[in-house]
């Protein structure tokens, strides 16, 4: 008598799944170009073998048994496995990577790295892209914890971290902006920190898992509406809910539209110099080596600190 190993093979649960899916032994039979008696025997095979019935044959459809089911939804993991592994080790012999895991700070432009996906994915690479959304430290976190590979919009100085290498992307300069009707809106003097103290700020908190993280230009005593994101941000204080620095670029239109407006601040101005950094394993993979490149090009840089609006 054959064994469970003898009859599971991929070949045979490919041919349960298109009895499931066609509902009958005849049409599964006609699809995989089987005389209807021959499918039916190695079902019978596989039956005897489980000593489970996986079909209900009582009916004119063969119905799945509760049985069935569960070695159809096995079965359709086991293939999806081993369709994985021939990819790693095809992966293995070429060089891409099995995942490239891309973390980016909520100062990138969004639209510049969908764009990169996009042209990524064009190149139809056997590497799988994962986006990660990060802030502040957590964008650096994401990369020396393992979790990604390359990480947009970090801010750290050259060389502070082992195992990381990292290039400047440029710098960014930030404005306090209001809306219209919030009341930091009218006038045009200096703002002190005691004009500022007396109004709710909007804050992005910190995607860092361990520790306190950081938070940028905060006053003691200060109401804080905290949000997740530099987009989000953009939002609250559209709506009036709060002021703070925005990236000039992402606060640019809505500036010269009137829905901002961007009071002189007695603080210093705020400026960012975010980075990109990857872990300097020898030699990167070519899929990462590919973002590497493009990330070379003077005009992405900009792009990505510059284009927030498509």
């Amino acid at each position: 008598m054959q064994t469970p190993r003898d009859v599971l093979t991929p070949d045979a649960l490919a041919m349960l799944q298109t009895i499931a899916q066609t509902g009958s032994f005849a049409a599964a039979a006609r699809e995989r170009g089987l005389v209807p008696s021959a499918l039916t025997y190695r079902v019978r095979q596989i039956e005897d073998a489980l000593d489970v019935l996986l079909f209900d044959r009582s009916a004119r459809q063969a119905r799945v048994t509760e049985a069935g089911a569960e070695l159809l939804r096995e079965g359709a993991r086991l293939l999806q496995e081993i369709d994985a592994v021939a990819n790693r080790v095809k992966r293995v012999a070429t060089g891409w990577e099995p995942q490239l895991t891309l973390a980016a700070d909520s100062l990138m432009a969004r639209p510049v790295i969908m764009e990169l996906a996009c042209a990524f994915f064009n190149l139809a690479p056997p590497t799988r892209l994962r986006f990660r959304d990060e802030t502040l430290s957590g964008t650096l976190e994401a990369l020396t914890s393992g979790q990604a590979d390359l990480a947009l919009g970090v801010s750290l100085g050259p060389g502070t971290v082992a195992g990381i290498q990292s290039q400047p992307l440029g710098s960014v300069t930030f404005v306090f902006a209001v809306a219209p009707h919030h009341p930091l809106a009218q006038g045009d003097s200096v703002l002190g920190d005691d004009d500022l103290r007396r109004h709710r700020a909007v804050a992005v908190a910190d995607s860092v898992q361990r520790g306190d993280g950081v938070s940028v230009s905060l006053l003691g005593g200060q109401d804080v509406f905290t949000v997740p994101t530099m987009q989000a941000k953009l939002d609250a204080q559209l709506r009036g809910l709060g002021s703070g620095f925005l990236p000039e670029p992402m606060a640019r239109p809505y500036v010269e539209t009137g829905r901002l407006v961007v009071r002189r601040v007695a603080r210093p101005q705020l400026v960012a110099h975010p980075r990109y950094a990857w872990r300097a394993a020898a030699p990167p993979g070519r899929a990462l080596q590919w973002w590497l490149d493009q990330l070379q090009s003077p005009v992405t840089r900009l792009a990505l600190l510059e284009r927030h609006h498509h």
